[in-house]
């Protein structure tokens, strides 16, 4: 088998190193073990999840630490992921209760009617890399407590971090034979979602990516996938007074995790004439921007992007947009040519033509001037992805035309584009996904459901179309 290896972006040290995967042995373990988990009941099964936050919680220092130096991102985000972790337990039980019921109705000839749910059975789940614990383990909780069995394969970029994971459910008692992990890069992710004997893939990823697998699982409509895909996101403001808290609002959307969230704003739309207090005031906020690795005091608000080519793809979009005739606010510069830091950048793209709707997955902002606001709206709209946007204003008729006008999953007021609670649907439309938000609304792509019509005994009647006996 070829070998895996994890370095740590910030420093370039070796962090993991592993064997890839067999995804043949994985899979046929999972479904080895599936049904007996199926059989459990949900109070059982959600018990060993339950156990499973007690477990992270008693290792969260470590587990913050693996995925900070794993990713580059401060230590004081990974330790919110943590959190994250945590807190996904108890919201997926109360979503499983709420959004897959038990029913029972009167039916015909004293029989009763119910609706219940069953697992798919065994379901693929591909991680990304920007948030290689939260992200997955908000479809691996959930497909868990609905009876099914999981193969996990873990972005190439962040190894140590699913490896890390998958052990602490097994220490909190899932067994071994429904959470397996399938280490490896593009091959092992592309031979998984293919394989036969899988009934599901989960899918956490970029919008290229989704669409392939789209395209792929076209022909298998018996499998289930759920995709949540990237964002080309609109940050609105208009006709705010408090321009010091709209441009904190513009700094958390756009550079927060180096620019490395699906919801990140990547384009900012303002009234043209009026974004120069604006621009100031954001100016003053980057300028007090630390960029850091992971553990430097004082705390960084960003750190480096995943690695060399993710920064060396960032620059090359941005130096594309120039050349197309940007104008440069603030460059986006690569300190260390030798590590992947970058500082956050902002253009103004106003007079670009054929401007690229693009997620460029980094710290860049782009500034778009429009007349009104009906004109912000048709720019905001003005993509093919639809997962987040927010509008920073007082005026809430606005916001009501905003909330009406603009194609997202997650539509914001006077919060960044990037905040959105675990206890609700979370899933765009256009080419951000498939129609099948995760977070609370995960329960629904986990189980589907089965009407029975039932009775103690038969009892049945042809009361047409018979010949008189």
């Amino acid at each position: 088998m070829a070998e895996l290896i994890s370095y740590e972006p910030a420093t370039g040290a070796e962090l993991w190193r592993g064997a890839t995967g067999d995804v043949d042995a994985e899979v046929a373990a999972a479904r080895a073990g599936w049904a007996e988990w199926a059989r459990r009941p949900f109070e059982a099964r959600a018990e060993i999840l339950r156990r499973f936050t007690e477990v992270v919680r008693e290792r969260a220092d470590a587990f913050a630490d693996i995925i900070a130096r794993e990713t580059g991102k401060p230590l004081w985000e990974a330790k919110g992921e943590v959190d994250a972790v945590i807190g996904k337990v108890a919201i997926s039980i109360a979503a499983y209760g709420e959004r897959t019921p038990a029913r029972s109705m009167e039916g015909a000839l004293g029989a009763r009617n119910h609706v219940r749910h069953k697992p798919h059975g065994v379901l693929a789940v591909l991680g990304p890399y920007n948030f290689p614990a939260h992200l997955p383990n908000g479809h691996i909780v959930p497909a868990l407590l609905a009876g099914n069995a999981i193969v996990f394969k873990p972005s190439e970029k962040t190894p140590a971090s699913g490896a890390l994971l998958v052990t602490l459910f097994r220490e909190a008692g899932v067994p071994d034979s429904v959470i397996r992990v399938v280490q490896g890069g593009r091959d092992e992710g592309k031979a998984l979602a293919a394989h036969a004997d899988i009934d599901g893939l989960l899918f956490t990823g970029s919008a290229g990516a989704g669409a392939a697998l789209g395209r792929q699982f076209a022909d298998t409509p018996q499998r289930i996938l759920a995709l949540e895909l990237g964002g080309n996101n609109p940050l609105v403001v208009w006709d705010t007074p408090d321009i010091a808290a709209a441009a904190t609002i513009v700094v958390q959307s756009g550079y927060l995790s180096a620019g490395q969230r699906c919801t990140c704003g990547r384009r900012l739309i303002v009234r043209d004439g009026a974004e120069g207090p604006l621009l100031t005031e954001v100016g003053k906020i980057l300028d007090r921007v630390i960029i850091g690795s992971p553990h430097d005091e004082p705390a960084p608000f960003m750190g480096p992007v995943i690695d060399n080519d993710a920064a060396t793809q960032v620059l090359a979009a941005y130096d594309r947009l120039v050349a197309k005739g940007a104008i440069v606010l603030r460059a986006m510069t690569r300190p260390d040519p030798d590590r992947p830091f970058l500082t956050p950048g902002l253009i103004d793209v106003t007079a670009v033509e054929e401007l690229p709707d693009e997620e460029i997955f980094g710290p860049l902002v782009q500034l778009i001037r429009v007349p009104d606001f009906g004109a912000a709206i048709a720019a905001a709209n003005a993509t093919r992805y639809g997962l987040a946007a927010s509008v920073v204003t007082d005026d809430a008729a606005l916001y009501d035309r905003f909330w009406a006008g603009v194609r997202a999953g997650v539509i914001n007021w006077n919060r960044p584009t990037n905040g959105a609670p675990s206890n609700a649907p979370f899933g765009g439309v256009g080419i951000s996904g498939n129609h099948r938000p995760s977070a609370f609304y995960a329960a629904d792509y986990c189980a589907y459901p089965v009407t029975s019509v039932e009775a103690a005994e038969a009892r049945a009647t042809i009361g047409q179309g018979l010949l008189q006996s």
